[in-house]
C-alpha cells in the first residue's frame, strides 16, 4: 500500500456522520469538503448484484442481500450505489477511499468475486473485511487490489495467511508491543474509531499510518 503511505491518513468513518446521515453521498461529501484524506464506507451487495453503501443488514424488506436495490431505494433515497461514492474522486481527486465489505455466511465469498470485478482498474481504493474467507476470494480475484483485516478482537495469528497488505485493528488493541509485530510482517496500520484527540495523538506517537473517525475536527489537526 505504499501509495498511501505519504501521510497518517484521516479518514471520516462513514463519511461525517455526525454532520449528516452516515454512509450517504452527503456525509462522504462533508468529510472530503473538511479536508480529510478520505473516508470509510461498508459496502452490502443486494440480490440483484448491486453493492449499496449501508451498514445494517437489516431492512423492513428483509436482509439486504436479499432484496434488490431498486426496492431499498424506494424506501431510502439517500442509499448510494458504491460507484456512487467513488465518482466523488473526480470532485476530489486525491482522496482516497476504504471500502468495508460487509458478510454473511455464505455470502463474503461470491460477493467478493463481484467487488474484486467492480474495483478493477480503479485508483485510491482499497477493501477491509472482519472475514477472513472474504479477504482470501478478493486476493484471489484481484491481486493487485490492497487489502485489509479488520479486527474487534486481537486476531493477529490469522495475517500471515490473508495475503493482506493492512491490518486495521479497533484502537484499544494498538500498542507498542502490537505495532511492532505488525510492522514486522510489513503491514500498514489504521485503527478505528478514534474520537477524541488524546487517543488520536497516542496512536500517531506510536506511528500508525492511518486514523479512521466520525469527528474531522479531531483528525485534521494531526497531518497533512
Amino acid at each position: 500500500m505504499t501509495a498511501f503511505r505519504q501521510r497518517p491518513l484521516r479518514l471520516g468513518h462513514r463519511g461525517a456522520p455526525l454532520k449528516a446521515k452516515e454512509n450517504t453521498l452527503e456525509s462522504f461529501r462533508l468529510a472530503l469538503e473538511a479536508g480529510l484524506d478520505g473516508v470509510e464506507l461498508d459496502v452490502w451487495p443486494t440480490r440483484d448484484g448491486v453493492f449499496a453503501v449501508r451498514h445494517d443488514p437489516d431492512t423492513p424488506l428483509g436482509p439486504v442481500f436479499q432484496v434488490d436495490y431498486a426496492d431499498l431505494k424506494a424506501r431510502e433515497p439517500d442509499l448510494p450505489r458504491l460507484e456512487e461514492v467513488l465518482a466523488l474522486r473526480e470532485a476530489f481527486p486525491q482522496a482516497v477511499f476504504n471500502v468495508e465489505l460487509k458478510s454473511f455466511p455464505g455470502l463474503g465469498e461470491e460477493a467478493a468475486r463481484r467487488l474484486a470485478a467492480l474495483l478493477r482498474g480503479r485508483e485510491g481504493v482499497w477493501v477491509s473485511s472482519f472475514d477472513p474467507l472474504a479477504l482470501l476470494a478478493l486476493r484471489k480475484a484481484a491481486p493487485g487490489l490492497p487489502l485489509g483485516f479488520l479486527m474487534a478482537e486481537d486476531h493477529s495469528a490469522l495475517l500471515p495467511c490473508l495475503g493482506v497488505e493492512a491490518v486495521h485493528p479497533h484502537h484499544a488493541l494498538v500498542t507498542e508491543e502490537a505495532v511492532a509485530g505488525w510492522r514486522e510482517q510489513g503491514l500498514f496500520v489504521v485503527a478505528w474509531t478514534v474520537n477524541e484527540e488524546r487517543e488520536a495523538r497516542r496512536l500517531l506517537a506510536l506511528g500508525l499510518d492511518g486514523l479512521i473517525g466520525d469527528r474531522p475536527e479531531v483528525l485534521l489537526p494531526l497531518g497533512g
